[in-house]
């Protein structure tokens, strides 16, 4: 599960960083890819998972009981009773609370924004989605910023635009998969104004019109982007360079949607390491 941080848009937790700084991260990176495999059904085969969640394997398949027993792991990691978490990543993630003081919210959000995947599977207006994004990608930048002590109000408003743009970027990356997974996060109203069905969607290939709410919704993150590009400078060390890499990852991502005549059907374009660097050391010029 952990090993999937190589392929993520943004470096999770880089070489560079402090040791404690990556054991912190890749904790919390942990979590949020274990509850993003139960609300996906991505969990590896067989019930593993469920067991060590104190359940049944015949309840293996059930997102609802696996995100509800998570739920309840999740408060034995920020209690002092015993027993302690059941769940490994869980384990893992009891020393990062506790040496960053992190409170449950943002984790408690991650879980939710899964609950709400099994309920809804479509938006209807843009500010749908964003309030979906303030609970599955917002918490991570809130977690980082916490992990890193360099939490402010100001902070975090740039951290939140940031994510989710980023989560945005994802989205448009992976629009044929979650059609594959019968969830859209393109908002029906851009939909109609551009004139795409759910059946544009489906296609091999984007037509014009599905390729003109691509470059729409593309500017939208781009927005974002540029609007929580500021945090790179309000930081200094090494953690300027882990958030240059966070935004750098959607711009580099944005390259390659652009690249690909923002005709995302056919698959997720995905940016070179190459473009990524340059990103990189364009927002560290530009921030520095």
């Amino acid at each position: 599960m952990l090993d999937q941080a190589a392929h993520e848009n943004f470096p999770v937790a880089p070489f560079f960083l402090p040791r404690v700084w990556r054991a912190d991260l890749m904790a919390v990176y942990g979590f949020a890819r274990l509850v993003d495999d139960i609300g996906d059904g991505d969990l590896a085969p067989g019930g593993g998972d469920a067991v060590l969640l104190g359940l049944d394997r015949a309840l293996a398949e059930d997102r609802a009981a696996l995100l509800d027993a998570l739920e309840d792991d999740l408060h034995r990691v920020f209690s002092d009773r015993a027993p302690g978490p059941r769940h490994p990543l869980m384990r893992r993630l009891g020393p990062t609370v506790r040496r960053c003081g992190l409170t449950p919210e943002p984790f408690l959000d991650l879980i939710a924004a899964n609950r709400q995947d099994q309920r809804i599977s479509r938006y209807g207006t843009y500010d749908d989605l964003a309030a979906y994004c303030e609970l599955s990608a917002n918490p991570v930048g809130r977690l980082v910023l916490g992990i890193t002590g360099t939490a402010s109000p100001e902070r975090i408003r740039r951290s939140d635009a940031v994510c989710t743009a980023l989560q945005i970027v994802e989205h448009l990356q992976d629009v044929a998969e979650d059609l594959g997974r019968d969830r859209i996060y393109l908002p029906a109203e851009d939909m109609k104004r551009f004139g795409v069905t759910e059946a544009d969607l489906a296609a091999p290939s984007g037509g014009a019109s599905v390729r003109a709410l691509i470059a729409y919704e593309a500017e939208r993150a781009r927005d974002l982007l540029n609007e929580g590009t500021p945090l790179v400078g309000s930081v200094h060390g090494r953690l300027k360079l882990l958030l240059a890499g966070f935004v750098a990852g959607g711009r580099a991502a944005l390259q390659a949607v652009a690249a690909a005549d923002h005709d995302v059907l056919p698959g997720p374009p995905k940016p070179t390491k190459l473009s990524l660097l340059r990103e990189v050391a364009a927002t560290l010029r530009r921030e520095g």
